[in-house]
């Protein structure tokens, strides 16, 4: 397949994991190219030979850097049923969700302001004539998102796990994780772990921020999660299948309990999801590891409901939406169009999001579903600690089960508003919801 716009030109290759030395044989007989292994590189990110491929030996799956020619014979021999070769498919350049400019979302998110600023206005200079009194604002001690989600009165913290975020990086330098247990990595050619994006850090906060940041409202949920950073997009916001998939090769080889990934791809009206994606989430799921994804950004509600996008739409990883402050759907969240696999799953807060900021900003305010899958992540962290037993499709089960109910559709919000577990049982205090549907225990 020749590259366009949405792939690279390079081709992700699924591989037989109980015959992974037969695997790697037949792929350098197929395409004539040298192989060489993640495990045990050098950590220095850097490109492999023009003629090479590299196996991410966690997952079973190879990224084939040749000609569109050896990426055709491949495709040709697992079409084929080639035993060893069991799925091909061109690597998707992705983007990490809500970097680009949506004039919807902007004109919703300015309408907010708008009114906000109007009511200050009238609250501090009144009619004009009477003095106003204004009322005594008790200090606000957590962002929105936190409260919704019910972090601020969990007793619980993610202690003892391990949460990865697969994004832009971390400002490593930043004042509010210092003292953290983060172990940074990049995966982009040329760049560091820090990160010189925003998104990153944004989406890090959310998830595993501290509980009493100074000078300003808590925003993140799971404060003692030990952070795994996987730089996967570049200082752009840019990326690809490959860099991802390496970062959750990564992410797998430290026992990481939960991988947090706002980014993908648009996907199309009836498109399938990916094959490859899908088996590696199962492959994860079998280690223990539960792959949480943004749904996307690209609706424009109410004119216009876009599909899930790409790798949220596969049915073994769990698909976020985004809500607002009055426990709507944000106008730009993606909807469950496809079924078997293009479900949104759950949902968190989206719209209006305070996190930390690289530095010297140090915090900022965004929305996205971007935003709304490290509230699913950290509030995952919650319960495995919780739960020391929940894992994996029991922890997603978990999650769907108690979640809140929301007047919104389940294709628009799943299961319902993500909860933190509450008291000794590990449970919400609202009444379950349906439990999800479609991750199978037995992967």
């Amino acid at each position: 397949m020749a590259s366009d716009s949405r792939t690279t030109g390079r081709y992700i290759v699924l591989l037989r994991p109980d015959k992974p030395r037969s695997s790697v044989r037949r792929l350098t007989e197929l395409t004539g190219v040298k192989v060489v292994h993640s495990r045990g590189r050098d950590p220095k990110p850097r490109a492999p030979a023009e003629k090479c491929a590299i196996v991410f030996d966690h997952i079973g799956v190879a990224l084939l850097y040749c000609s569109a020619d050896a990426g055709r014979t491949i495709a040709r021999a697992a079409a084929e049923g080639d035993h060893t070769i069991l799925a091909v498919e061109p690597e998707r350049r992705v983007h990490a969700w809500g970097m680009g400019h949506d004039p919807l979302r902007d004109a919703y998110l300015k309408g907010y302001r708008d009114g906000v600023e109007d009511l200050v206005r009238r609250l501090t200079q009144g009619d004009g004539d009477t003095p106003l009194q204004l009322p005594v604002i008790a200090p606000v001690n957590a962002t929105w998102g936190v409260t919704a989600v019910g972090a601020d009165r969990a007793p619980y913290t993610g202690k003892g796990v391990r949460i990865a975020i697969l994004d832009t990086g971390l400002d490593l330098d930043h004042p509010d994780f210092r003292g953290r247990s983060i172990t940074p990595r990049s995966f982009i050619e040329g760049e560091s772990q820090q990160d010189g994006n925003g998104h990153g850090t944004h989406c890090a906060g959310i998830a595993a921020g501290p509980a009493a940041p100074d000078g300003v409202p808590r925003y993140g949920v799971a404060s003692q999660a030990e952070l795994f950073i996987g730089k996967v997009l570049s200082d752009e916001g840019g990326g690809s299948d490959g860099s991802v998939l390496q970062g959750i090769d990564w992410a797998i080889e430290n026992q990481c309990q939960i991988i947090s990934m706002s980014l993908g791809s648009p996907a199309q009206a009836g498109e399938s999801h990916s094959a490859v994606f899908e088996t590696v989430a199962q492959r994860a799921l079998q280690a223990g590891t539960l792959i949480v994804a943004a749904a996307g950004n690209e609706s424009q509600r109410p004119e216009h409901i876009a599909p899930v996008g790409h790798p949220a739409n596969c049915p073994s990883i769990l698909a976020v939406g985004a809500i607002d402050e009055n426990m709507r759907v944000a106008p730009f969240s993606c909807g469950g169009l496809s079924p078997g696999g293009g479900e949104v799953d759950l949902s968190a807060p989206g719209v209006d999001i305070a996190s930390s900021w690289p530095m010297p900003q140090g915090h900022h305010t965004i929305s996205g579903t971007s935003m709304a899958t490290p509230f699913v992540a950290g509030i995952a962290a919650l319960h495995a600690e919780a739960g020391p037993g929940l894992r994996a499709a029991a922890l997603a089960e978990r999650l769907a089960e108690t979640a809140r109910r929301l007047e919104e559709p389940p294709r628009d919000v799943g299961a319902g508003l993500v909860q933190a577990p509450q008291g000794n049982t590990g449970r919400s205090n609202d009444s379950p919801v349906h439990a999800l549907p479609r991750i199978d225990r037995k992967t």
